[in-house]
């Protein structure tokens, strides 16, 4: 058996003080010691210059995959893979999003483990509160890709899913809900191996998320085909008055018996 720490964060983009901002999230992914990190909202320079997912990378010993997903004014966003361990390939899937919706993509990788080769997804889905019926499309593309590409090792899925724990798209992916006759089911990381509480990721404690003006709800995700065992919330505490992002994080320890 296998024991695999992995985290996921949605980074905000360069949003607020952002070298302030990198200090605490490199410190804090070298408190955790994540092997893989999912990262969302990474701004990376057009023509590729400057990526944030390699700013973080710097001198911690990842190999950095990234996916464009929207050309914005401030540069292309994305999201991106880090991981201490060797990145076989990478692709990058569109998410089906209907016009005038800002694109989506799912990363995929392919992670060469101690334990076999490991299918790894990043994924980031449509915001809009009421596009409910749109993420319920993408996550079922996600779950096609996932059955296509996920030989070897189970699984595991990250990212921000704009959604909550009871919502259609959810359920969905836990098996809780079925469309059109498609089941699929895989572990939720906090309801496994969460402490039990809400586990929010968009937290109205955080004084960057409470300007959307919104209630406090988990939206961020570890979803896996194998056994998460302890998951905690991360990438919460402050700075004086610097957080680390807009949302907080997750990291996962799971447990893929070999």
């Amino acid at each position: 058996m296998t024991t695999l720490r992995v985290a996921t964060l949605n980074l905000w983009g360069r949003n607020g003080p952002w070298p302030e901002r990198l200090g605490l999230i490199r410190a804090e992914l070298g408190r955790l010691s994540p092997r893989l990190v999912g990262l969302q909202e990474v701004m990376r320079d057009e023509p590729p210059g400057t990526c944030q997912a390699e700013e973080i990378a710097e001198s911690l010993g990842y190999e950095v995959a990234y996916s464009p997903a929207a050309t914005l004014r401030t540069g292309v966003q994305g999201n991106a893979l880090l991981s201490s361990l060797p990145i076989r390939s990478h692709r990058t899937y569109p998410l089906p999003t209907a016009p005038g919706i800002e694109p989506r993509v799912l990363l995929y990788a392919r992670v060469a483990t101690e334990a076999g080769d490991l299918p790894v997804f990043v994924t980031h889905l449509d915001w809009e509160g009421d596009h409910g019926a749109a993420r319920l499309a993408q996550v079922r593309f996600i779950a096609a890709r996932v059955a296509s590409l996920a030989d070897g090792l189970p699984p595991v899925i990250m990212g921000d899913f704009n959604a909550e724990p009871d919502s259609d798209e959810i359920r969905y992916l836990r098996g809780l809900h079925s469309v059109d006759g498609e089941n699929v089911c895989f572990a939720d990381a906090w309801a496994w191996g969460g402490d039990g509480s809400a586990g929010e990721t968009f937290s109205r404690v955080n004084d960057y998320a409470r300007r959307a003006r919104v209630p406090s709800r988990r939206i961020d995700y570890v979803f896996t085909g194998a056994e998460p065992v302890h998951t905690e919330v991360a990438f919460r505490t402050p700075v004086g008055e610097v957080w680390a992002s807009d949302h907080f994080g997750l990291v996962s320890d799971v447990l893929f018996k070999t």
